[in-house]
């Protein structure tokens, strides 16, 4: 394809055509998107050698669909109904202030490990293996015991802490769901280092939130600056990336674990870099080790989906190339890097509420490989 377009000021536009991609193929996804079979969709966004090749926008009336939801409290609805972790409130949700900026929920996870990648390249955060509590008083953490004192901060950036949590085995909509839990509460990093443990650091996959707020409190300590700050100028300048908003926890710590909104466009970004192995122009912001070790399969998750540094690895053929990496949000919020097809995906929605229709990274890896292949190639990925 000649020399890499780095989208730094704006993504340039191509036909699904030139780019390889068949445009009925795209069609049909968006028919299916349009027509609310995956429930609430707002955005979908492809790229293909450094091009948008297709781009699609949904509208819906939020503050009608939510308008029950908004004002009756709930897990999801815990506190000020007009605050940002009210998750139907459409002042905050999914658009912030009613701008393109969409939010992402836990791609903000993915985000967080990408600006530690940055820090670890400028020689500004901490070996990997350093325990977790060197970082926070002692004195002041309940239920400190061997196991906790061995976890660190890969532990974190793996969801391998140990902790007992309880987030991925109920609905956030569950009041008992720890992820909700922290929210409703003031200080979130008390909350989840306050756990007792539930198993050995390094031995199980455990989702949960609480270990990446975990990591923005270390970040300020070891850095002496804010998540949000260092990001916006380490990460996000070099990117083009102007505009954003990052939500902060009662704290005021920045809510790494999902409070950041950006706009379609300015996420698929993210996903480039670490297309080009955290190369952007001629800087290298993340190194290509920490790229590596980002999308490698660190835990398994199930027979097709591993776990890497706040990254999801999911494989989808039957050759070790056919894997895509991926960072997913609660509501429908994803971002996907297919390396083998060199592409980019983007989705954006607002499914927030238990048993509704949810789109899954297999319809978007299946409709990329229809336009590139054709309609007999498919998938083996689960939904």
């Amino acid at each position: 394809m000649g020399q890499i377009p780095w989208p730094t000021t704006q993504w340039e536009a191509a036909s699904p055509a030139r780019l390889g991609l068949n445009k009925d193929a795209l069609a049909a996804l968006d028919r299916a998107l349009a027509s609310g079979k995956y429930g609430h969709i707002d955005g979908l966004l492809v790229i293909r050698h450094g091009q948008v090749g297709y781009e699609k926008a949904y509208r819906h009336d939020y503050a009608a669909l939510y308008k029950t939801e908004a004002s009756t409290k709930s897990a999801l609805n815990s506190s000020d109904p007009g605050g940002p972790y009210n998750y139907f409130n459409p002042w905050w949700h999914p658009y912030y202030h009613a701008t393109d900026l969409h939010t992402l929920q836990s791609v903000t996870k993915t985000v967080t490990s990408v600006i530690i990648g940055v820090a670890i390249a400028r020689h500004e955060f901490p070996d990997l293996d350093t325990p977790v509590l060197r970082f926070f008083d002692t004195t002041a953490v309940q239920h400190i015991d061997g196991r906790k004192r061995r976890m660190t901060l890969r532990h974190l950036l793996t969801m391998t802490a140990g902790l007992a949590w309880n987030e991925d085995r109920v609905p956030y909509a569950d009041p008992t769901n720890d992820g909700s839990r922290m929210e409703a509460g003031h200080d979130w990093v008390t909350y989840a280092l306050d756990k007792p443990m539930a198993a050995e650091p390094g031995t199980a996959f455990n989702y949960n939130g609480g270990a990446t707020q975990t990591l923005a409190h270390v970040f300020r300590v070891a850095t002496g600056l804010d998540l949000e700050e260092y990001g916006a100028k380490y990460l996000f300048k070099p990117l083009g990336i102007r505009r954003y908003y990052w939500k902060r926890a009662p704290t005021g710590l920045a809510d790494a674990q999902g409070g950041l909104y950006l706009a379609q466009r300015d996420l698929a970004k993210i996903g480039y870099l670490y297309l080009h192995a955290g190369k952007w122009q001629d800087q290298q912001l993340v190194s290509a080790a920490y790229v590596r070790q980002s999308v490698a399969p660190v835990v398994r998750v199930s027979p097709d989906v591993a776990y890497g540094y706040q990254w999801w690895r999911q494989s989808y053929g039957k050759t070790s190339r056919e894997v895509a990496w991926r960072a997913s949000g609660f509501g429908g919020q994803f971002a996907l890097v297919l390396p083998e097809y060199d592409a980019v995906v983007v989705l954006t929605g607002w499914n927030i509420l238990p048993n509704m229709p949810y789109p899954t990274a297999a319809l978007l890896i299946d409709a990329l490989r229809r336009a590139v292949d054709g309609p007999t190639q498919t998938s083996r990925v689960r939904p």
